[in-house]
């Protein structure tokens, strides 16, 4: 029934259905499912407590007949003044010439409409003669498209609710609803068209926002269900004491969040499903050490392992670390674009004939002469750097290997259970012993002198820095022309006294790493960049990054570049140089001041951008939903989640009735299947 054409309800003809089609309804469901944008709500507050420039409402006592003037054709203003709580209050009223004859001196008449706090001025869109209700009205505005007015919309729906409301089935389990305390499908659909006070619609949100997380997460958690039944056969028999020995030699302890981490990892490794995992951790909070564990633990399983990371100095340094954590125990190799020829050809032949446990690089590693006799485990580091088809081609080298995606940009839990509820998340939130804060200053231009003072204090100390210019998009040229000018005129400052470098991104790659390997080596003192060193690069001496423009980077990204000092034992610094116009910009800069933490650092970036704005409009993947707003509702999202995770790992939508018009309704949005019974 919910189902057939809106031309069943009663008023909506051939002609009526194609204005509702330009609004993307259809069939009857579709209507009463069209919730109001929002609700403008009718309260008489005191004067003292309406704000300047928002829709109020007043009631008041008329002291003088309204005076009509006329100006251009057919355009008109009405004023009079209306006595409120002993005070005079000036209303104004357009193009309602017709309302003089109706509003006279002494009534008492009820307003609504724009407050002017500063002149006590309210210009008015609704007006009712007689005192206001009791209780406050509550007006719900729909978004309506071509002639369709909100009217003529509410009327329909209230036909629609009138003739079709005994078939609104009840989706939710009866447990559920007692749990949370939830209106019935049927009363919270009622209340969100024609809501009567603010409890009741607060109630009614409620059970819509839950109800519509509910769906999402169940559709999550049966996509990640079915990702691991298709693939079978694929558990790793790790030599446990093997890696615990290894743990135990390891030249510090781990975190209990890295811990954590690696529990999770190898327990996946040892199912018989393939691994589809993502490993966050903040900036310096010891990835590289876990991936180090999981690895070991596969090629004690007699697997293979890859790790492919987004550039060719990463791979380097990557590949120096984990030959120093692994010692004698790994046969490690490097292959990047920069290994060609015989030495490459030996290489491969190396890795297809397991003479090579682990292959680091970047993506030569999917080049089709690249062959592995075993490949088990696969790391894609910074997986947003990769492109899907090159992320397939390293997993299609081996049959089934665990897939663990790493990534240094802590996402926020509401965004991460939302973009990623089809992969298993693992969170390193903590830092290791003995890391000291970096300690982050905002200033202004005028200050400058005093930070290149500071700068060349450090360097006679022995360390280093980073300045960091903004990548201005419009323009690459203007860009490079940026960094270059700020380049010389640091070199004219410092004389030839203390090296500058400099890269941006139009250099070819061997002379960007060139200038990292000198800068990594202590030749380079100031290294002059801009945004290429976001990602990755470990240069433990260097404890200053200044960054310039500094507005005009989102949070998480000042983060990141934040996270390129502070990787030894010294204090490290940063100092942001920004002069925000806006308050969103000045509350970035307070907010970089006051936290290290990347994920309290993400969820405030969320807050002030929004989701979409996050990950970007085009690639957020993000699901919009009708009622629920997934930061301010972020403990019923997770309440949702943990409830689909119950529900699918009990298979509760096939076994108990109670769930059964759950089953139904994935059914009907094409995601359910009992194949996965």
């Amino acid at each position: 029934m919910l189902k057939d054409s809106i031309t069943n309800v009663k008023g909506i003809g051939p002609k009526v259905a194609e204005e509702f089609e330009l609004m993307h309804i259809f069939t009857i469901e579709d209507l009463l499912f069209y919730f109001p944008s929002r609700y403008d709500v009718f309260e008489i507050k005191p004067i003292g407590e309406l704000i300047h420039e928002d829709k109020v409402t007043i009631e008041g006592r008329v002291i003088h007949d309204p005076s009509l003037s006329f100006f251009g054709k057919k355009k008109s203003r009405l004023q009079f003044n209306v006595e409120v709580e002993g005070i005079a209050v000036k209303a104004v009223m357009f193009n309602r010439a017709f309302a003089k004859k109706q509003i006279k001196q002494g009534d008492i008449i009820t307003l609504t409409g724009k407050w002017d706090a500063h002149r006590l001025q309210i210009t008015v869109s609704n007006y009712k003669k007689g005192a206001a209700e009791t209780h406050a009205e509550i007006q719900p505005i729909y978004s309506v498209k071509g002639d369709m007015t909100n009217f003529r919309l509410k009327k329909a729906i209230k036909h629609a609710l009138d003739e079709y409301a005994n078939n609104i089935d009840e989706l939710l389990p009866a447990t559920f609803l007692t749990a949370y305390k939830l209106p019935k499908r049927r009363e919270a659909l009622f209340t969100m068209h024609f809501p009567e006070n603010r409890n009741a619609l607060k109630h009614a949100r409620r059970r819509f926002t839950y109800e519509e997380f509910l769906l999402f997460q169940l559709k999550m958690q049966l996509l990640r269900k079915l990702k691991r039944q298709a693939t079978t056969g694929n558990a790793q028999q790790y030599d446990k004491e093997t890696v615990q020995a290894f743990i135990e030699d390891l030249p510090f302890q781990l975190t209990k969040a890295q811990k954590q981490a690696v529990e999770q990892i190898l327990s996946d490794m040892e199912s018989p499903f393939r691994m589809n995992r993502l490993l966050q951790g903040d900036v310096g909070s010891g990835k590289t050490v876990v991936a180090a564990i999981c690895l070991y633990a596969s090629i004690t399983a007699g697997k293979q392992g890859a790790l492919m990371v987004p550039t060719e100095i990463l791979a380097e340094q990557h590949y120096e670390s984990l030959k120093t954590l692994f010692g004698d125990r790994v046969s490690v190799a490097l292959l990047t674009g920069s290994v060609k020829g015989k030495k490459r050809r030996e290489l491969t032949t190396a890795i297809e004939n397991k003479q090579i446990d682990l292959v680091i690089g970047t993506h030569a590693l999917i080049q089709e002469d690249v062959n592995f006799d075993n490949l088990g485990f696969v790391i894609i580091d910074e997986q947003h750097r990769f492109g899907v088809e090159q992320r397939r081609s390293l997993r299609n080298k081996g049959l089934h290997p665990d897939v663990l995606f790493m990534t240094a940009t802590p996402i926020p839990r509401t965004l991460a259970i939302t973009a990623f509820g089809d992969m298993d998340v693992s969170i390193i939130n903590e830092m290791p012993a003995g890391r000291k804060q970096i300690e982050t200053y905002w200033i202004k231009d005028n200050m400058l002198d005093r930070v290149l003072l500071f700068i060349e204090k450090r360097i006679t100390a022995g360390e280093q820095a980073y300045v960091i210019c903004p990548l201005i998009e419009e323009s690459d040229k203007l860009d490079i022309q940026n960094a270059v000018d700020l380049y010389e005129q640091l070199k004219a400052y410092y004389d030839a006294s203390i090296q500058v470098g400099l890269m941006h991104g139009r250099l070819h790659v061997d002379e960007k790493d060139n200038v990292m390997k000198q800068f990594a080596l202590n030749e380079i003192k100031i290294l002059v960049s801009t945004t290429v060193v976001e990602v990755g690069v470990n240069v433990p001496n260097a404890t200053v990054m200044v960054i310039y423009d500094a507005e005009r980077f989102g949070l998480s990204q000042l983060h990141q570049l934040r996270g390129r000092v502070g990787r030894g034992d010294k204090q490290s610094y940063c100092i942001l140089i920004a002069d925000p116009k806006g308050e969103i910009g000045k509350e970035r800069m307070k907010i970089m001041t006051e936290t290290n933490d990347g994920f309290e650092l993400a969820e405030q970036d969320l807050k002030l951008r929004g989701p979409g704005d996050f990950f970007g409009k085009k690639q957020s993947g993000l699901p919009d939903f009708k009622v629920a707003d997934m930061i301010h509702d972020y403990r019923a999202l997770e309440t949702a989640r943990n409830d689909a995770q119950e529900i699918i790992r009990n298979d509760l939508l096939l076994c108990d009735k109670d769930y059964k018009m759950l089953q139904r309704k994935l059914e009907e949005d094409g995601v359910y299947s009992t194949k996965l019974d």
